[in-house]
This record gives C-alpha cells, structure tokens and sequence, in this order.
C-alpha cells in the first residue's frame, strides 16, 4: 500500500495547504455561488445522498452533467456517458445489455443471470436490470455519478457507485417546452421535445419524446441506432406540505444492434484491420477463421451457425412507472416511492462470435419510504426502509455451430428488504461526523431448464435446475467533515458496498458468493478568486474481496456431462488506489476551463479461474497457465487453472483526463460560442484473459462545437464534431469460447452534424 500512502500524503497535504489558503477569510460571509453567471461558478444542487444539498458541500466524490452537456458530447445512452466521467467505463454486451464499470470495479455479462456491479437509479428509482439503462437520455436535470461503495444509502449492488439519471418534472404555474432536431453523417437523425402545461395553480403535466434513428458505424449496417421513447409526469399538491408526482416511460429499442470486428491476431493473421470497421459477419473475416478452422464454417455460413452473419435484430420494449409522495411534516419530510418496471429485451446478436438469441419478461416492484430531517438541524438524518421484488422469465439461446447448442429457460425470483439510516452531527460549526449502517436481506430462487448438444452428446436429456439462497449483510459508514473556509471542505470517511451471490445454470455446483468492497477516502473541495476557481481533490484506496466475475467455463450440463457454458465464480481479490483532481475555472462569464484528471493503480491481489480450451492448447495469456484435471472433458479439449495474480482489474486505465474550453463571444443581438473538449486515456484491459487483442492501448479523442443563440436564448443552431481525430477506440472484447479468436465492439468513429433547438 505504499503507493497510496504517498497519493494520500500528496492530496491531505494539498488539501491542507488548500484549506490554509482560505481559513485567512474566515470572517467573511458565507456566500451563494453567482447565479446568473457574471462573477463566478454557478452552483449546481444535487441529490447524492438522498436530499438536496450544494455539490461542493457533499463529502463524497460525485460528477453532476447536465442534459446541455448530455447533448453536446453526443451521448446517446449510457454506454458513450465515459466521455464526460473519466472515472467511469461503460461497455456493451450484446443487444440490449450494458457493463458499468467505476474505477476498475464492475460485471461483465449479458444473460438473465447478470447484475451490475454500479447501482443505475432512474428518476430515484433502482433498476435491477442492465438492458434498461438504456433510452433515459433526453429532457433531464441531470445525470450524477457516485464514486465509491454506496452500502448505505443505496445498497443493492452498489459495489463500486452508483449513476442516477434524474429526468425533468412537471412546473407548477408554467407554460413552456423545448424542441430539437439534429441530423448527421451515417443518415443519421434524432428529434427531442417536451411541454409543461400548467392544471390550474396546484398542478401541472410534462410530456417528453425522441425518436432517434442512424445508420450502423459497421460495415454490414451493425452499430446503429433505432429508438423511440416517451415520457408523462404529473405533478400534483393537494396542500401546501404535500407534492405528488407520477412519472410513466416508454422507450421501444429497435434496429441490428451492436456488432464487432474480428481482431487480427495469431490464429487470424488475415483479418481486416479495425481501423476499416468491417464487421465480424463480413465475408472477409468468416473467410479468415474458415482457412484456419475449415471443419467449422462451410461456404454458406448457414446451419447453426458458427460466424456472426448479417441477420441481427433488437425488438425490445422498456416499460416503468413511478409515484413520488413528499409530505413536510415540520419536524421532517417524509418521502414515499412506489414504483414498477417492466423489461422486455428481444434480441439476436453475433457479438460474442457467435449467434445468441435472447427473450425476456422482467417484472420489477419497489417501495422505498425515507424520513428526512431538515438541513439546519444540528443532527441530520436519512432513515429508510426498502423493499425489492423481481421475477424474470427468459429464453437463452447459445448456438455455435458444430461445436454445441444450448439452450436454457430460467425462472428467478429476487426478493430484497433492507432498513438504513444516516446521521450527520455537528460537533461545531465547522466540524461534523458522519455515520450510518444498512441491514439487508435478499433471498433468490431458480428454476430452469437447460439442454447442450454437442458432437460427443447429440441427443441429451433435458436438466432440469433449482435452487434457494438467501444473504443478509450490514454495510456501513463512518466519516468526518470539516470547513476549512467558507468556500473549502475537507473530509475523510470509510464506506463499504455489498452484491448479493447468485445462480448460473449448471446441474450442480452453480451458486456463487457475495462480494464486497470497503473503501477509504480523504478528499477537499473548494471555491477561490471570487468563486471563479473551482479545485476538488480526492485519494482513495479500495480493497475488493470475492469479485464475482462471469465467463465461459466448464459447467455440468447433466449428472455426470460436462460441457462449455457460462458460468460466474467468486475469482478475485484486488486492491485499487490513487487520486483525482477536478479543477473548474470561470475567469469571466464567457469563458469556462475544465479538466479532471484520474490516477487509478489496480491489482489483483488474487485471482483464479478454469479456462477451456477446446483446442487442448493453452491460450496466449499473460496469466499463468498450468493443466486441470478436476473436470473430465472431452478431447482433444483440455481445461487450464488461469492464476492472473498481479495483474491489472479490467476497465481501469491507470491515467484517465478530461478537459475542455468554452468561449462566448457577443455579437449584437446573438452570441456565438465555440467550444472543444478531449479524452486522454492511458492503455487499458479489456477482458479477463488477458490476450494482446484485448487490450486498448493509449489513444486521444476530442470534440468541437460551435453554436450561434439569440441573447435571450430562445433559439440555437449547433454546428459539431465529435472524435475529431477518428479514433479506434475499443468498447469490449469478448474470446471466442469454441476457438481463440477475439471480437471487439467499437465506439464511435467522427461524427458531425448540425443540431437545432428552439425554447417557447
């Protein structure tokens, strides 16, 4: 740990010296950040910790971006949201299914059985399931992105943090919307707008839409974008004490889905280079797995088909509907959120190689139910209860040729309560503690079929799989808080998160362990010159513990029969460290600096898992690789115990920056402002095997835009480009389970366009 030691001894002393700067104004006023803009940095309120408080005022690492910013950097969904939050990863897996990964913790996985390791909160609501995070993007407040375990006041599986997508409500007393049309290369088009009309003095309605349609950045059509989505929210108060909200979405996910390219490497020296995007399913790259491997792939492709072909879809359908109670009691507010949701993800994808269709039917209850206390209390509390319900029906269907067919139907059921609270007390006026606990319970049950064929088996029985597990766990934390200044916080704190354990399907011996995180923090964040610097600073050590880790491995498909399948086991035990540094500054009301830097040092203190290798050959890892004989298989496959000890956690490049500069410049009645913004990221893993292809080396890509408004800003017209550079730039990558070869999923090449907006 001596490498965070002197990161932490770096940043308390910087913070020190931060906070020394300013205690010489001690005497002076405290002060609101300028909120038209002209003398410094406007505040931004955010809900992090389940109440309203000023973002430099909370004691925990938290990015806040605006739906202006949302739209600017092009982000779609919350797969490109990594452009804006340095600390954060998001990868695609396949169809509908999304990866988050903070600081090099997350899950990797795109079936009914995965859960993310990063809680997403829609609208305050949790929601279980990682197809549904996407089409959320569009009329929003905000997006917040929690760093570090939040056991406490979000719980379920909020190992590594924590995103919340907090969409606009419905105005009393206003009569008003927006609307926006941008087109761009790839044929593309997208259309955003919304209305608030007022009910009379205590209540009013929004409505909200985008249509999102765009070709595919792959060579067959794949990457692309077909979406439509819709969203009501009523607001109603009955009294002067009591707010009621209902909010009902629709988002309808269309189109071929995401693709990948097949990597060159040893075994398909011949494949097309990435940088031409030409899809796995292209004639080019099944002809080149067809001359090392011509058993496997016939001229056609057809049959059950080994190589991705050009027939992908999604037809998937995401359904919710939220109701919010805020009551002001006087002494506190009580605050009541009944929600359901519902997924329906409906897919077929060649992403991992291969063809996988997907069906599901997910039903998701919840109720959580808070008392508040004020925020001029001497003692602040959060106390809360929280109940959970989800059951999933789901056809999984894994083809890959000649090699093996499998197919499961799984039933689970996931029931979850839990009780939290969280204390604040001010021990002075510039000093507070901190601390709360959670106590939660989580039972899950199984049921499923499940049937492979494979050459050596081709006429097995159908297994039929169950089971019960139930968690309880009690995550917490403990902290302290101290201004240093009227403008500076300093802080230090311990939190810890916890997932639950869970199923995959295999006939026996298919349970996995919980995991959990512990984490400490020592952070500063202050305001200098007249609130137009703005300099946050944080170090940070995270100690991981049984990280439940997916992959394809052996499984026991029936009594005795064992075979390829994915499966999850508790593999690692890592340690992350480093440090963070937010600097914004706002030398004049039109000009804006921003940067964010991240140093991340991840190791795998332990790490152990099973690989097949169908082959009998072991695979090119950086992992050590010795032979396993536990499981019998079938020649010439043989089994190999992977020890990837000391290497890096997945998704954690150990330098990650952003920054960016905006300027206005008037012009009579209009102004014109032009801005750029980049991402500078050091080399990266991207999957557990740890092969040459899966990795992502250093690269650079950066945005400019530039936008015309009318003073009053009722209109904009956007001109942009984002990836000036046209960067290949890796979003995951996924082994070939049946042969060693690697395909990655790409993110966006440059795009440009023009983008219109008018406010009434």
């Amino acid at each position: 740990m001596s490498g965070f030691y002197n990161a932490l001894r770096c940043s308390t002393a910087l913070a020190m010296m931060v906070g020394g700067s300013v205690a010489a104004y001690a005497q002076e006023p405290q002060q609101a950040a300028a909120q038209d803009g002209s003398t410094g940095i406007q505040d931004i309120v955010v809900t992090a910790q389940r109440r309203e408080e000023n973002l430099q005022k909370v004691a925990i690492a938290v990015t806040a971006v605006g739906q202006d910013d949302v739209n600017s950097a092009g982000v779609a969904d919350v797969t490109n949201l990594s452009k804006l939050v340095p600390a954060l990863a998001a990868a695609p897996a396949g169809g509908s299914f999304a990866n988050f990964f903070l600081r090099g913790v997350g899950s990797y996985g795109g079936n009914a059985f995965f859960e993310n390791a990063i809680a997403f909160n829609f609208g305050g609501v949790y929601v279980a399931r990682p197809t549904a995070s996407l089409g959320s993007f569009y009329d929003l407040e905000r997006i917040e992105v929690v760093k570090g375990p939040q056991g406490t006041l979000y719980g379920r599986n909020a190992t590594g943090g924590a995103i919340n997508v907090l969409p606009r409500g419905a105005q009393l007393g206003e009569y008003g919307g927006s609307a926006t049309i941008e087109v761009g290369n790839y044929d593309s088009i997208k259309a955003q707008a919304a209305v608030n009309i007022p009910l009379g003095t205590r209540a009013a309605i929004r409505f909200a839409g985008q249509v999102a349609n765009r070709d595919g950045y792959l060579s067959d059509g794949y990457d692309d974008e077909n979406g439509q989505a819709f969203r009501a929210s009523l607001r109603f108060d009955p009294t002067d004490t009591i707010k009621v909200t209902l909010v009902g979405d629709y988002f309808h996910q269309g189109g071929k889905g995401g693709g990948a390219v097949l990597m060159p490497g040893p075994v398909t020296p011949g494949a097309p280079d990435p940088d031409d995007r030409i899809s796995s399913s292209n004639s080019v790259s099944i002809a080149e797995v067809a001359r090392r491997f011509p058993t496997l792939v016939n001229a056609s492709n057809t049959g059950l088909v080994l190589m991705p072909r050009n027939d992908g879809f999604i037809d998937s359908n995401f359904y919710g509907v939220t109701g919010t109670i805020e009551a002001d009691l006087g002494f506190a507010t009580l605050t009541v959120i009944p929600a359901y949701r519902r997924s329906e993800p409906d897919y077929l994808t060649y992403s991992p190689g291969y063809s996988a269709t997907i069906s599901e039917i997910d039903n998701q209850y919840s109720l959580e139910v808070r008392l508040t206390s004020p925020s001029d209390n001497r003692l602040r509390y959060a106390l809360g209860g929280y109940l959970f319900k989800e059951d999933q029906t789901a056809h999984n269907g894994f083809y890959q040729g000649p090699i093996s067919t499998t197919n499961l139907d799984p039933y689970l059921e996931t029931k979850s309560k839990a009780v939290f609270g969280q204390l604040t007390f001010d021990v002075t006026d510039h000093f507070r503690v901190v601390g709360g606990a959670r106590y939660t319970k989580e039972d899950k049950s199984l049921s499923s079929t499940l049937r492979q064929i494979t050459p050596a088996n081709p006429n097995p029985p159908t297994s039929t799989v169950t089971g019960d597990l139930s968690f309880n766990k009690v995550t917490w934390k403990a902290g302290v808080e101290f201004d240093a200044g009227p403008r500076s916080l300093l802080y230090a704190n311990v939190a810890t998160g916890f997932k639950a354990g869970g199923f995959f399907v295999a006939a026996r011996n298919n349970t996995y362990a919980p995991e959990t995180l512990t984490a400490y923090t020592v952070g500063s964040k202050n305001r200098f010159f007249d609130n137009k610097l703005q300099l946050n600073i944080e170090a940070f050590y995270w100690d991981y513990k049984d990280q439940q880790v997916g992959f394809i491995g052996p499984v026991e498909i029936s009594p005795g029969i064992f075979g390829a399948g994915g499966k999850t086991v508790n593999a690692g035990n890592a340690r992350m460290y480093g440090s963070e540094i937010e600097i914004l500054f706002q030398p004049s009301s039109r000009d804006r600096f921003s940067a964010t830097l991240q140093y991340l040092n991840s190791k795998y203190k332990e790490f152990t898992y099973v690989q097949v290798s169908p082959s009998g050959a072991a695979l090119r890892s950086a992992c050590v690789q010795t032979p396993n004989t536990s499981t019998p298989v079938v020649a010439p496959a043989r089994l190999y115990s992977a020890n990837c000890a000391g290497m890096p956690a997945v998704n954690s490049p150990k330098w990650s920056f952003s920054g960016g500069y905006e300027h206005e410049f008037p012009l009579g009645n209009f102004n014109l402002t032009g801005g750029a913004r980049t991402r500078i990221e050091s080399k990266r893993v991207l999957a557990i095997e740890y092969l040459p292809e899966e990795k992502q080396g250093g690269y650079m890509s950066s945005d400019l835009y530039l936008t015309l408004a009318d003073a009053e800003k009722h209109w904009s017209l956007t001109a942009f480009v984002n990836n000036v550079e046209d960067e290949v730039i890796y979003a995951a990558s996924r082994l070939r389970p049946a042969v060693p070869v690697v395909f990655n999923s790409l993110r966006p090449p440059r795009t440009y366009g023009l983008r219109g907006s008018f406010n009434f």
